[in-house]
């Protein structure tokens, strides 16, 4: 099986190398499933029906989400309705709207189940995910062998540790949220794949995707400037992985990083 798992899009600049460069990469590499991180879709902080019904038209199988999910009221109704096409961390607290965990089943019948968690440190305080994850790798290891986390948070050590953590029990484990590309990526010991960060669909001369003007203005003195999704220098980041569908096992992990043209 071949996974494609694509960075937090932000904003329309996001959406649209998504769109654009989808089609060629799937074709480049041969993928079976394609799962992307839509939380910063929407104007570059949270998601509305708009963005993810334009991510699933574009060719994308399932959306994850992050610390950013609660932030459009207008998606709640929405995940509601569509539990297994859109994902929120798994460790929110019990009677959060949406599920944490989902399968993606291919026309052969193959299936990729899929876990979202969301970090603590320096986050909000939530579940652990350490412990919640382990309830939910026996119903979909009863499903299919092939497994992928993606962990959503802040710190470099609490994506290691959850690499670490599953390492040999699942078959991919990405991390997400800080939408910086990081060049570690590897199978570890136990073969599990593993990336501390994807990176982010969206535009590179910025500062983490917004207007570098914005960001500085309150760095530099502290001042209270609306964020607002940069434009140029597009790119389309995530990683290729090589799973084996009988094992569970990652062959391979490449990581894919393509610009929209024209930005």
């Amino acid at each position: 099986m071949k996974l494609l798992f694509m960075g937090d899009v932000v904003g329309r600049p996001g959406l649209q190398a998504v769109r654009a460069l989808l089609p060629r990469l799937k074709a480049t590499h041969g993928i079976d499933v394609t799962v992307a991180n839509a939380e910063n879709s929407d104007q570059g902080a949270g998601m509305v029906p708009e963005t993810v019904d334009f991510l699933l038209s574009s060719g994308v199988d399932l959306l994850t989400s992050g610390n950013h999910f609660w932030s459009k009221k207008a998606i709640l109704p929405w995940i509601t309705a569509h539990p297994d096409k859109l994902l929120r961390p798994a460790n929110y607290p019990k009677g959060t709207p949406g599920r944490g965990h989902g399968l993606v089943t291919l026309p052969d019948g193959r299936a990729l189940g899929v876990i979202n968690l969301e970090g603590r440190v320096f986050m909000r305080t939530h579940e652990n995910p350490f412990e919640v994850v382990e309830g939910l790798l026996a119903e979909l290891k009863a499903r299919t062998p092939c497994i992928l986390v993606d962990m959503h948070c802040e710190a470099s050590s609490e994506k290691n540790a959850m690499g670490v953590h599953l390492d040999g029990r699942v078959s991919v484990v990405v991390g997400t949220h800080t939408h910086v590309q990081t060049a570690d990526e590897r199978v570890l010991p136990g073969g599990t794949a593993f990336i501390t960060d994807v990176g982010m669909c969206g535009p590179l001369d910025s500062v983490i995707g917004m207007k570098k003007e914005t960001s500085l203005a309150r760095f530099l003195g502290q001042k209270h400037a609306p964020y607002e999704v940069a434009e140029k220098l597009v790119y389309l980041q995530g990683i290729v992985a090589d799973i084996d569908d009988t094992t569970g096992r990652a062959r391979g992990i490449e990581r894919v990083r393509v610009h929209l043209p024209g930005t």
